[in-house]
């Protein structure tokens, strides 16, 4: 009995000495794959297409999370018309004879579009109200944590959506995901801005960040009207959520938003405010509100002039807007090979893409069929794309040539203008098809865009700059205080090394006469 009970430890501990072994080694492995990892991280091309990745993904919740609630809200809010109906009724019922009843009942049925109205520019009222705020916050602490901010907010926003049962908290959710915007959108494309310094570079990225968003905004409606139809309300923001809370934490792996050391790096930025007296700044903002607005008014109105001169289906409504995210895309891929080949023709690029959401938008009352209907769609989605991927890059070039090379405040601009066009559509454009009829609505968005279109002629010495190793004097009327960011990345190698480097009075870091004297200007 004693030799098997020596027998049975001996194996015992050799099993435990082999689970030690297998664990240790299993151990050893994950080190190795963290540190590889680390590795692959801290790789600057690698690090790149990672923010990239996270910043596209953000950009798409936020745009799917727009847009997936336009086949949801109109069954929610005829719920809630049969519980109006259903207390009309009882009132009826108890005050007979009481002819008040009857009016107050019209006047809720006449609140029905407002209410929707309401609903969908409420998210991007708070966000043009917050972007002012949020660009100078972005400026100040970098990229990364308001992006992160941004994704918890818009989290939050997705799961009150999911469980909401009335329209007081739906108004609360929309409202807390245009702060979320705020915050995130701005501080992505922001950050694209940065890490993509090189012109040709920098329009891919951005190109590549607005195929997301038009993807976002295309796909949503069929995504939320499916889900919605086979598994419920809530399935759809379940998902996105989901979504949104792994793209938060990929967010908090690789940028690590609470580090401070990039944010004792970034140089002080331009106030906001002196970036929206820039006459090119506003030309570009300008262009970006003027060329949304047949979009952002089309997309509340035309579903009831597809039923009322079409007799459309619910699918062809619902499926309207889908085919025209490939000429979106093709415009993106055009403008990027145009931009990579004759940079300095951006403006064209835009003024062109301006004309023909222009001609799109007046055919579209000319439709008499579906079919016929998708030409235009496709035109005013493909001038869009040409519009934002040439402009949204000079945007950035313009901060780099007259300002600072800091780009949070100049891109919560281009959130503002995007705003602009998305808070006015939902809530004016019913009115002025009421007042005014469909045709002329069209008419007049069409001939607003092709008479702005020459106002982009001012951006045509602007684009034609080279990068240089000098200060960018040219074109400035308070002097000189920009900094190329080649120069920018040279004073940062100075500061590490400890050399001196001189500072103005506005904080802004410059170089030294005998330093920033010798370059000039190059033109194309």
């Amino acid at each position: 009995m004693d030799t098997e009970g020596i027998t049975e430890d001996h194996g015992a501990d050799h099993r435990a000495g082999v689970l030690a072994q297998y664990a240790a080694m299993k151990l050893s492995e994950i080190g190795e794959r963290s540190k590889q990892l680390e590795t692959t991280f801290k790789d600057p091309e690698r690090q790149r297409r990672i923010i990239l990745v996270i910043v596209c993904v953000a950009l798409l919740l936020d745009n799917m999370l727009y847009m997936v609630i336009v086949p949801i809200i109109p069954d929610y809010l005829a719920e809630l018309q049969s519980e109006a109906d259903h207390a009309s009724f009882k009132a009826r019922v108890i005050n007979a004879g009481n002819s008040s009843n009857h009016t107050i009942f019209k006047a809720t049925k006449g609140n029905f579009e407002l209410q929707i109205g309401v609903l969908f520019a409420s998210k991007a009222i708070l966000q043009l109200l917050v972007n002012p705020l949020t660009g100078t916050f972005i400026d100040r602490v970098g990229y990364e944590l308001p992006l992160f901010i941004g994704l918890i907010i818009m989290f939050f926003s997705t799961c009150i959506f999911a469980f909401a049962d009335n329209y007081v908290a739906l108004f609360a959710a929309r409202s807390l995901q245009g702060l979320g915007s705020a915050f995130a959108d701005t501080s992505g494309i922001a950050m694209i801005a940065d890490k993509y310094t090189e012109e040709a570079e920098r329009s891919r990225a951005l190109g590549i960040a607005l195929a997301f968003i038009s993807f976002g905004s295309l796909v949503a409606p069929p995504f939320g009207g499916i889900l919605y139809e086979f598994c419920g309300k809530r399935m759809p923001f379940i998902v996105l959520a989901c979504i949104c809370f792994t793209d938060g934490m990929l967010c908090l792996t690789v940028l690590k938003p609470f580090s401070r050391g990039e944010r004792e790096n970034m140089p002080v930025g331009t106030p906001i405010y002196k970036l929206m007296i820039d006459p090119y700044i506003a030309v570009v903002a300008g262009a970006l509100t003027t060329c949304n607005i047949p979009l952002a008014f089309l997309e509340p109105t035309i579903a009831n002039w597809m039923e009322e001169t079409m007799h459309s289906s619910q699918w062809e409504i619902g499926l309207a807007w889908l085919p025209a995210f490939f000429p979106h895309v093709l415009g993106v891929y055009i403008t990027v090979k145009l931009a990579a080949k004759y940079p300095h023709l951006q403006w064209f690029y835009g003024a062109l893409g301006m004309v023909i959401i222009g001609a799109s938008s007046c055919t579209v009352p000319a439709c008499k069929t579906f079919g016929q209907l998708m030409g235009p769609l496709c035109g005013i989605c493909f001038g869009i794309a040409l519009v934002d991927t040439a402009l949204l890059p000079t945007l950035a070039f313009l901060v780099d040539v007259r300002h600072v090379s800091v780009y949070g405040s100049v891109y919560a601009i281009a959130d503002i203008s995007y705003c602009v066009a998305y808070a006015l559509g939902p809530v004016v454009a019913g009115q002025i098809v009421h007042d005014l009829g469909f045709v002329q609505l069209n008419l007049g968005m069409g001939l607003a865009n092709v008479l702005y279109a020459p106002a982009l002629l001012l951006l045509k010495n602007v684009c034609q700059i080279k990068p240089s190793n000098s200060e960018r004097g040219m074109l400035l009327e308070e002097g000189p205080t920009g900094l190329y960011d080649t120069i920018k990345t040279q004073e940062r190698e100075r500061k590490r090394k400890g050399l001196s480097y001189v500072v103005d009075e506005n904080g802004i870091d410059t170089y030294s006469e005998e330093e920033s004297s010798g370059g000039e200007l190059e033109y194309a």
